[in-house]
């Protein structure tokens, strides 16, 4: 259910693309970004980070495809986003020696450091390749196409690399049932 919550204003621009086009899906992808947070709000009392960063990034980029009339703005949000997520975890790498990854799961699983790294730089590499990747179909294909690759193909690219990471991840999970 969460994962369909946090798809929620993706779902509701691409549904608003196809029955009223590109500025009224901007418009309604910032709404739906405000709403998704105000209910996060009265749920938790409490945000992710996350959340406010896209919360940022559509406003800023959407408000400027509306404001200018120009779709290349709301084109370049997933890359922004895309980037910044990977720049974020390479700098913690980097810049405070924290691997951010490790951070977030080692709650949830055991894992050696070396495989820890590998995993952190793994998605750095896959932020990478999507932000470079959405800006490839935005400037070689329709705004249809786009669309329908942000939705179709950002969600397929990443339901990928999760699987690929869960077959890389699959021995060392093992190892530490079989350890306990």
């Amino acid at each position: 259910m969460k994962f369909l919550f946090d798809l929620f204003p993706v779902i509701l621009f691409f549904v608003t693309f196809k029955l009223a086009g590109i500025y009224a899906a901007t418009a309604v992808a910032i709404a739906a970004t405000f709403l998704q947070i105000g209910w996060v709000w009265f749920r938790h009392r409490k945000v992710d980070t996350m959340l406010w960063v896209s919360l940022a990034v559509i406003t800023v980029f959407g408000g400027a495809t509306l404001a200018l009339r120009d779709e290349m703005f709301i084109k370049w949000k997933p890359t922004i986003l895309y980037w910044l997520f990977g720049a974020i975890l390479a700098g913690g790498q980097l810049g405070f020696g924290k691997n951010l990854i490790r951070a977030m799961l080692a709650a949830q699983i055991a894992l050696p450091d070396f495989v820890w790294s590998r995993l952190n730089w793994s998605w750095i590499g896959f932020f990478a390749f999507m932000g470079a990747a959405n800006l490839f179909v935005a400037y070689n294909f329709s705004t249809d196409g786009w669309v329908n690759f942000k939705l179709f193909g950002g969600m397929g690219l990443m339901l990928v690399f999760v699987l690929l990471q869960g077959v890389m991840l699959a021995k060392y999970v093992e190892d530490k049932k079989e350890n306990s």
